[in-house]
């Protein structure tokens, strides 16, 4: 179904006081939808060709005669504004978005509006895109030669005006965007010498491990997404480090989230960083003179400083004591690579990363009953609220009536007046007994 033609109320003036305006319509090419472009006398229009766009009025009156479904506008070079095209994340029916969608939303924090399909939002703000690719799955940005449809159809709670968002723009091209880095000369764990008597790398992994649990791997991301620091977890795994000094402290805050939810094991957890959006030749890089890897140090310290493991079967999580450190985890001074990296092995420490915790099910379950039952003390609070209002409006209403039927003067009036002395004293006594 065409949505409904857009307002001039309903759309920033930075767009409309451009002649950057097309008319669109649906078609079937193929057995395929496609959308064609229109200019206002309902001929071909292209976004290369200015000559075929016009003005937000003319491309509205050309749409509600009929030669186009909808208008658009057109993206060039001269003008500031990016889109980002958050596609195939929403029920068009019920609303219901997904969370990578919605976190997208809230980061960017512009005007914003559903579009035609009701399965998506276009996101305006103002910015330069970094350079790179603009398309990966159902996300894409555009800045120039590009078209939106646009239905002023604005999502609830978001800004009418376009906001300026590079920063937040180049986070997300960095994580969603941009390539992998050049594999790096340095050998992997693999390529150790064949006289050398030392398990590969991998195989060190176990040398310090949790309990685990039996999450299998899209179980694990599933849990650490939706739970209390999901958001953080989110942004982390798409490989977003903003709020993190470098890379290595971004991968650090990861595996101890990893670690809470793998229960320790060790594996699963350098499986899934190779599968997140921070993995990166480094992981593999022999960086101890024990031939650990970057990845392997990165872990261990993770589970060791992880005093709390995620335990699915009791619905609550199984404490155990921090790990020891090793004698190949400890420096010629005596000191662990996590106390020099300024990280400490006790368990109460305060962790490099965000804390791995999070509320067990049980525990989000009691905050939402204590949460219900508070608001159901509030109702109750508003409700004698209004009701002693009610009483007091109608009390001041019978003394209204009392003082116009009193206003006679004399002796009428005295004894008025004494009844109604006597009348509020009396209503005054009974709300005492009452209470």
């Amino acid at each position: 179904m065409t949505p409904p033609l857009p307002t001039r109320e309903q759309l920033p003036d930075d767009l409309l006081e451009r002649a950057n305006w097309v008319g669109w319509r649906t078609q079937t090419r193929g057995g395929a939808e496609t959308t064609v472009l229109k200019d206002a006398t309902g001929g071909p229009a292209s976004v290369t060709d200015p000559s075929t766009w016009t003005t937000f009025d003319e491309a509205l009156a050309s749409a509600r005669d009929g030669p186009a479904d909808g208008v658009g506008y057109v993206f060039t070079d001269d003008d500031p504004f990016v889109v980002v095209d958050i596609g195939e994340c929403r029920d068009s029916e019920t609303g219901a978005t997904e969370r990578w969608a919605w976190e997208l939303v809230d980061r960017l924090d512009s005007h914003t509006q559903i579009n035609p399909s009701g399965t998506g939002y276009h996101v305006l703000v103002r910015g330069t895109l970094p350079s790179g690719s603009d398309r990966a799955g159902s996300l894409g940005l555009s800045d120039d030669a590009g078209f939106f449809p646009v239905t002023g159809d604005r999502l609830e709670g978001t800004s009418a005006a376009i906001a300026e968002r590079s920063d937040v723009l180049a986070a997300i091209h960095g994580a969603y965007f941009e390539a992998d880095p050049e594999p790096s000369p340095t050998p992997a764990v693999e390529s150790v010498a064949p006289d050398s008597d030392r398990a590969p790398v991998d195989a060190r992994l176990d040398e310090v491990s949790g309990p685990g649990n039996d999450l299998a791997d899209d179980e694990v991301i599933d849990r650490a997404s939706t739970a209390v620091n999901g958001v953080k977890f989110t942004h982390l795994w798409r490989g977003d480090t903003s709020g993190y000094d470098d890379r290595d402290e971004a991968d650090a805050a990861l595996c101890s989230i990893l670690a809470f939810w793998t229960a320790g094991d060790a594996r699963q957890m350098c499986r899934l960083f190779r599968d997140c959006g921070l993995f990166r030749p480094k992981w593999d890089e022999v960086a101890h003179a024990d031939g650990s890897t970057y990845g392997a140090k990165t872990v261990h310290r993770a589970i060791r400083e992880t005093s709390e493991f995620y335990d699915p079967s009791g619905w609550s999580s199984a404490v155990r004591p921090a790990a020891t450190p090793t004698d190949e985890d400890r420096r010629g001074d005596g000191r662990s690579d996590s106390a020099l990296d300024g990280r400490s092995d006790d368990p109460e420490s305060e962790p490099r990363g965000p804390p791995p915790t999070t509320a067990s099910p049980v525990g989000e379950r009691d905050a939402f009953d204590r949460f219900s039952e508070l608001r159901a003390r509030l109702d109750e609070a508003v409700d004698e609220n209004q009701r002693l209002r009610d009483e007091l409006d109608a009390e001041r209403e019978r003394r209204r009536d009392l003082e116009a039927r009193g206003r006679g003067g004399g002796a009428g009036e005295r004894d008025e007046k004494a009844g109604r002395r006597w009348s509020l004293f009396d209503w005054l006594r009974s709300r005492a007994t009452l209470r």
